[in-house]
């Protein structure tokens, strides 16, 4: 009996030390969690990277954070990095392709900031000028419904197609009531479409795609979207989280900086019309 006491005894020493321990591990983990200075954030290589790693990154180290851009070359990836909680938050997309995604994937994603906006144009390929396409002639388009619409809103810009509703930003192919030099869509990924520029008669690109392209986006587009109108307000590139993420110390710090002086000055001395900030 007097061994099955003590034995007791010992067993619950242990116990209450374990227990201890477990507390001890719960209270180092949440504190660690609380103190972690390390902003993860997925974004396109140009110009979104660019902007984070060279204007945003020395402005959060100046508060303690450590900023760590993962770089992706398509547009999905990094909104189901975001969701999955592998990065703190993105930055590559405009609100409509935000919305569209949200509701085909099912994510839960949610626009905290506006940065800036990317001129969306029309690029030459085999032909070098609008007057110069000739009946039939192919035209690559993104072809996810936000992207493809705008590249089509920029078409009927350009005289070269018309809509059923000449300011829909959800128009497709289906939508186009005139196409007097019947031009035939290349409907393709929208990080594809700058590799068959080649191949093509015209493109339609993203900003930071024709500037990946080698292209000069003031001097070398065919048409382009004007800064000061509906595509600037209706396309502005935002910063992007998982909702439940609005309000944290990580989100506060990048909305800080990614609205600042130094991100303006940025960005308007080193792409010259390419990429306007918004702020």
């Amino acid at each position: 009996m007097r061994f099955t006491k003590s034995a007791a005894a010992a067993l619950a020493v242990v116990a209450v030390a374990a227990l201890g321990l477990s507390a001890c591990g719960n209270s180092s983990t949440a504190t660690s969690k609380e103190d972690d200075k390390t902003i993860t954030v997925a974004a396109s290589p140009t110009p979104h990277a660019e902007i984070l790693n060279k204007a945003v990154k020395p402005l959060v180290e100046k508060d303690g954070y450590k900023l760590e851009v993962k770089e992706f070359t398509d547009y999905v990836q990094p909104n189901t990095a975001t969701e999955d909680g592998e990065v703190d938050a993105n930055y590559f997309q405009h609100k409509p392709y935000l919305d569209n995604f949200n509701k085909e994937k099912g994510t839960h994603l949610v626009s905290v900031e506006t940065v800036h906006f990317e001129p969306f144009g029309l690029y030459p390929g085999k032909t070098k000028s609008i007057a110069d396409l000739k009946d039939g002639a192919v035209v690559a388009v993104p072809n996810d419904a936000t992207n493809e619409a705008r590249a089509l809103l920029l078409l009927q810009d350009a005289g070269l197609i018309k809509l059923k509703d000449p300011e829909d930003i959800n128009a497709t192919p289906k939508d186009i009531t005139s196409n007097p030099k019947n031009l035939q869509f290349k409907e393709l990924e929208a990080a594809v479409v700058p590799t068959v520029i080649n191949d093509v008669d015209i493109a339609a690109l993203n900003g930071n795609y024709a500037i990946q392209a080698g292209f000069d986006v003031t001097k070398d587009a065919l048409q382009i979207e004007k800064a000061d109108g509906l595509a600037a307000k209706t396309y502005a590139n935002i910063l992007v989280v998982k909702k439940g993420n609005e309000n944290t110390a990580k989100t506060k710090e990048l909305k800080k900086a990614l609205n600042s002086s130094e991100v303006r000055d940025y960005i308007n001395d080193n792409y010259k019309g390419a990429v306007v900030p918004v702020f």
